[in-house]
Parts: C-alpha cells; structure tokens; sequence
C-alpha cells in the first residue's frame, strides 16, 4: 500500500474489514493487557498514597514535622527513582525482553514497599520511595509497550489506554487506602506498605504469561512467537500477522544492530518521531495535570474553602472523575482518532484553564469571594474532565505505537523520562510561581503552555488509529523524505539532514 492511499482516520478499516475485533472478543489479549496494567496501578497509588501518608509521617517522625525540606524530598524521591526507572527500563526493555522487565519492576517495587513500611527513620524510608520510583519508572515504560505489542491494531489503543485507567484507578485506591488506615496502629506504614500486594500478585501472573511476541520474533524465537499470536489472531489474519513481523524483521537486519541512545538522533526518521511523542509526554504535564492532581486540596483552598474535610471530599472527586474519564478516553481513541482526541482534550484543558484564572484574578479583587470560589471549583471539575479521556490516554498511546521495533524500548523509555522530568519541574514550581506571581497568573501561564500544545499536536503528531506498527514506520519516511519513493526502498535509516 503506498503512502497516498494510507489513511488516518476512520475510512482504514473499511478498507480492511477483517481488521475487526472488539475489546471483549479476546480473553487471552484481555488477560495480558490487565495483568500488564497493575504496573500501571502501581504508579497511580504510588502518586496518591504519599500525600495523607505524610500527615502521620509527620506525627511518628519529630525531624520530618519540622524540616519542609524532608517533606519534600519523601515526596519527590519517588520521581527521582521514575526518571533514573524510565531511563534504564527501555536499554532494559530491548535488551531482555518486556517479560523480565516486569519481574524485576515488581521486585524492586516490592522490596521498596517492604523497606518504607519498616522504616526506622526518615533516611530509610526516602531510599523505599527511591526504589518505590524505580519500580514504577520501569514499568511506566514497560507496561505501554508490552500492551500494544500484543493488540491488534484496530484495538491497540484502547488496550493501552486500560493501562491508563489502571494508573487513575490507582490513584483513586490510594485515597480510599488512606482514609481506611486512618484510625489503624501504624496508620502510614500500612499505607505504604500495601502497595508491594500488587506487585506481588502482578510477579506471580507475570511468570505463566508469555514475551511480547515482536520481541520474541526479532530476536528469531518464531516458533514461541508464533504459538503466542495464534492465541491472538484467528487462523486467516495469522498468516497476514507472520508476512508483516518477517518484513520487519529483515529491514530490522539491515539496520545498526545494538541500538544506542545516541543512534535516536542520527536518523531523521527517528528524530521526528521522538519529537512527537516527548513533546505529547511534556505537553501532558506541562499542561497542569499534576498540579491539579498533587494540589487540588490546596487550590481549594487558595479559592477560600477552609475546610480539610472539603478538601479531602474533593481529592476523592477529582480521583473519580479522572478515572471515570478515562472510561470514556478507552472508548473514544479508537473511534475518534489519538489526534482528534488530544486537540478536543486540549482545547477544553484551555477552556478550564481560563475559567480558573479568571476566577482567581476575580477573587483577588473582591473580598465577596463565595462565587469566585466556587467558579474555580467548577474550573478544576471541568479540567479533569476534559483532561482524563485525551491528554491522559494519548500520549502513552502514541509513543508505544510510533517507534521501529528496534527503537521502541530506548525512544519509549526515553519518552517516559521526560515525562517524569516534566512533572518533578510542575510538583516542585507550582507552589512558588503561584507564591511569586499569583494564582491566577499561574494558570493562564498554563493556558499558554495549553495553546503552544495545540499548535504542536496539529504540526507534528500525525493519525495512527488503526495502522500497523509497520505502516506508522512509512508516516515517518514521508515526514523525513518528502515522499515514500527513494530512501523507503533502502530500508535504512542513515542521517541525510
């Protein structure tokens, strides 16, 4: 198929009306995509789950109580641990396989759970949030690729977008987890120390369940790579499956062998889709997500709500809706389109954005501020809901679909870095900025970040709903070349520019 008659958009799977298959059609894929997904739990419960740990923190531990620096760096440890996590988990990911790379997340991230809940002081407990991060920073990468590997394509997005769910799920646990072991002897340490049950269980499914079978297959384990597909596809589309994974494999060959890091940004093609995806994955934080989701309670009540039991009803809210949101994304980036998606989920973001800082330049200048306070309450309603079913999806979507087999652990792994970079830049700054410049000023700062978000969406990340990782490849060739003719046919991906 050349590259004028690939569609993006819904008219490719009338093109190919095998290409069909519901989430629910599959219980094999299903399996696989959930048991993956726990990864996914651990990051969002490892993200709620410290903000009402620290209260009691505070109350066991005399120096935690009174330096704000310690406070800070038991919270932020943890995304220390992701980025270093993410960095190593795609050489890890290319290297050993997608399976492994699971079982040593899970091992890390149990022996971390273990090591805080025991923790004698606030030094121990900092290195469990450290190997905690580690844990999820792997899997962040890991759990997306794994996904999308083995769906099908038609589908692929959605599945990948469970993981998604299982994050805001996680992060919905963990309050739920807080308010049970409020009144419970040892209150934080059960806390933190439940989080190693998922790991646990996700390490026992993970050690009956098979390697991705493109990883299998490009490292000439066919027959294991075949058996696996079998279970995925039916007999007739099989055949299809096996031709594509054995082109791929032979322009694989004729590729550098042992990708580095450094060979991401030698090839044009590769460059321009690593611009796609790790701005997607800046943009998601950069946009505000976690501010609202770190300091909800707090915006409450910068907006003139007192009350801590309000504060905690909301955080409970904005968890729900955010997953419930993310419901509606699983449907909707298979039907709709990634790109489509993101600019409606972006242009909301945009809308919300301007509503709180209008809100709070308002409530600035008025003392009456009963309205305006409720006005940013609706403000953040509208955030999340906007925010959940696309720009929270899409971005993981996207990067683990637009990478070449032999770049997709490192370009993925990469890609998740700068985004936990990105949100240790927002979790630490929001506070001061606002501090510094106001409330409302912050947020119409994000509004502009909302709208430079927009206008990359449109120019760089192209539609990939319902392509093959194969036909994604030939977006990339046309993006690099200025035509599918020429340097396609070579197979290469040798630095021209």
């Amino acid at each position: 198929m050349t590259m004028g008659s690939m569609p993006g958009s819904s008219g490719y799977l009338n093109l190919y009306p095998e290409r069909k298959m519901s989430y629910f059609s599959n219980l094999y894929v299903l399996g696989l995509t959930v048991t993956a997904g726990i990864g996914g739990l651990l990051f969002g419960y490892d993200t709620g789950v410290i903000s009402g740990a620290l209260l009691y923190i505070k109350d066991d531990f005399e120096a935690v109580n009174e330096s704000s620096f310690l406070q800070e760096t038991i919270v932020s440890m943890a995304l220390v641990g992701a980025i270093i996590g993410a960095a190593s988990g795609g050489w890890i990911n290319d290297s050993y396989g997608r399976k492994k790379a699971t079982l040593s997340a899970d091992i890390v991230f149990a022996v971390g759970a273990v090591v805080m809940a025991a923790a004698p002081d606030p030094y121990v407990l900092i290195l469990g949030r450290l190997l905690v991060g580690l844990g999820v920073g792997v899997a962040s990468v890991t759990a997306p690729v794994y996904i999308a590997e083995a769906s099908p394509s038609e589908i692929r997005g959605g599945l990948v977008s469970t993981n998604v769910l299982m994050i805001t799920g996680g992060q919905f646990l963990s309050y739920l987890i807080n308010l049970a072991f409020t009144e419970v002897p040892g209150t934080w340490r059960w806390m933190l120390g439940v989080s190693g049950v998922p790991a646990v269980i996700q390490f026992s499914i993970m050690l009956f369940l098979p390697e991705s079978p493109r990883w299998l297959f490009m490292k000439d384990d066919k027959t294991t790579a075949v058996a696996v597909l079998s279970k995925i596809y039916a007999p007739d589309r099989l055949e299809d499956e096996i031709d594509s994974l054995s082109a791929a494999l032979e322009e694989e060959r004729r590729r550098k062998s042992n990708v580095r890091y450094q060979d991401v940004f030698k090839s044009k093609e590769i460059r321009i889709a690593f611009l796609a995806g790790a701005g997607l994955q800046a943009f998601q934080q950069f946009t505000g997500i976690n501010t609202v989701m770190y300091y909800s309670p707090t915006i409450v009540q910068m907006a003139g709500f007192s009350s801590n039991q309000l504060a905690l009803l909301l955080s409970l809210i904005v968890a729900a809706v955010n997953a419930a949101g993310t419901i509606v994304g699983i449907y909707l980036i298979d039907h709709v389109g990634r790109k489509k998606l993101a600019l409606a989920s972006l242009s909301g973001v945009l809308a919300s954005l301007a509503i709180l800082s209008g809100a709070f330049f308002a409530e600035s200048s008025d003392s009456t501020n009963g309205v305006y306070g409720w006005l940013a309450i609706l403000g953040l309603a509208l955030y999340i809901a906007c925010f959940s079913p696309g720009m929270g999806p899409v971005p993981w979507t996207v990067n683990s679909e637009i990478y070449p087999e032999a770049y997709r652990g490192i370009c993925g792994g990469m890609s998740a870095t700068i985004n936990w970079i990105s949100n240790l830049i927002v979790a630490q700054t929001f506070l001061s900025v606002a501090d510094a410049v106001g409330t409302g000023a912050t947020f119409l700062i994000l509004a502009c970040v909302a709208v430079l978000a927009i206008v990359f969406v449109v120019v760089f990340v192209p539609e990939t709903k319902g392509l093959t990782f194969e036909e994604v490849e030939k977006i990339w060739k046309e993006k690099a070349w200025g035509s599918s003719k020429g340097k396609e046919s070579t197979g290469l991906l040798e630095d021209e520019a």
